[in-house]
């Protein structure tokens, strides 16, 4: 049965600084959570941090976790509000069905593979060597998308096959083009896009320890509206993630309940 929890960190304690600046830190204080050890099942987590203040861990695991550890250490131990939400998963996963729409939230790292990069990192130049010593195809060297432009364009060809499409808005840019001084008929016209955009974009620099290579990840937190298209791959994809790097926080996809858009008056 899988569980969705949420566990609130002290931003001010020192144990929570050194989790908060580390993501390799953090996932082993998060597998530290799971009882049967080595952890051989799926857990993804992500870490939100828009609240003042407060910084927000969410975790998806297979089994019930227990997180006292991770409150005592580095949470509010006494406070109201500090004690860490655990809910059961399977009700929203039987929620799902094709048409129903819902907010989502996802944090991943773009990426894409490419046969030679043109600055490639010393982790990467020792991988192109070692790939060029064996025969057979290789699959090329996975490289960040960078710009949000790119890092949108990545999601939006990711939708069909993890289940789910994103539909499209109509957003008013409203553009005074300035020739009739403000003459509704030179505005821009409304403009769709699809209902999706990026709240947040990150360069994460950590080492796995202290004599490790250092690890880079481009983010991108992605929030918008999405809607079912394949009830059994948005399951899949709920439990499993998008895209790579999800030891490192990344790929966790989370749904709401759409906000009411109904205006009366």
């Amino acid at each position: 049965m899988p569980y969705l929890s949420k566990i609130a960190l002290n931003p001010r304690r020192r144990r929570a600084v050194a989790l908060l600046a580390n993501p390799h830190r953090l996932h082993a204080a998060v597998l530290s959570g799971l009882a049967v050890q080595p952890v051989a099942e799926r857990v993804l987590w992500r870490l939100d941090t828009n609240t003042a203040h407060r910084a927000e861990v969410l975790v998806l695991t297979g089994s019930r976790p227990s997180w006292h550890h991770l409150v005592e250490e580095a949470g509010w131990p006494d406070a109201d509000g500090g004690h860490p939400l655990i809910a059961d998963y399977t009700p929203l996963l039987q929620r799902l069905a094709v048409g129903k729409e819902f907010a989502f939230r996802l944090t991943a790292n773009p990426v894409q593979h490419v046969q030679n990069p043109e600055k490639p990192s010393p982790e990467q130049t020792e991988r192109l060597k070692e790939a060029s010593e064996r025969s057979g195809k290789r699959r090329g060297i996975r490289v960040a998308h960078r710009t949000a432009a790119h890092q949108l364009a990545w999601l939006l060809a990711r939708t069909e096959r993890h289940g789910f499409a994103i539909p499209a808005t109509t957003t008013a840019p409203g553009i005074d083009l300035g020739t009739t001084h403000g003459d509704s008929s030179d505005t821009a016209p409304p403009a769709e896009a699809p209902a999706v955009s990026i709240t947040a974009r990150e360069t994460l620099r950590f080492c796995k320890n202290t004599n490790g290579a250092q690890v880079t990840l481009s983010t991108a937190t992605f929030q918008g509206r999405l809607r079912v298209t394949d009830t059994d791959a948005l399951r899949a994809t709920l439990l499993n993630g998008i895209g790579p790097a999800k030891g490192y926080g990344q790929g966790l996809l989370t749904l709401a309940p759409l906000p009411d858009e109904t205006h009366h008056g």
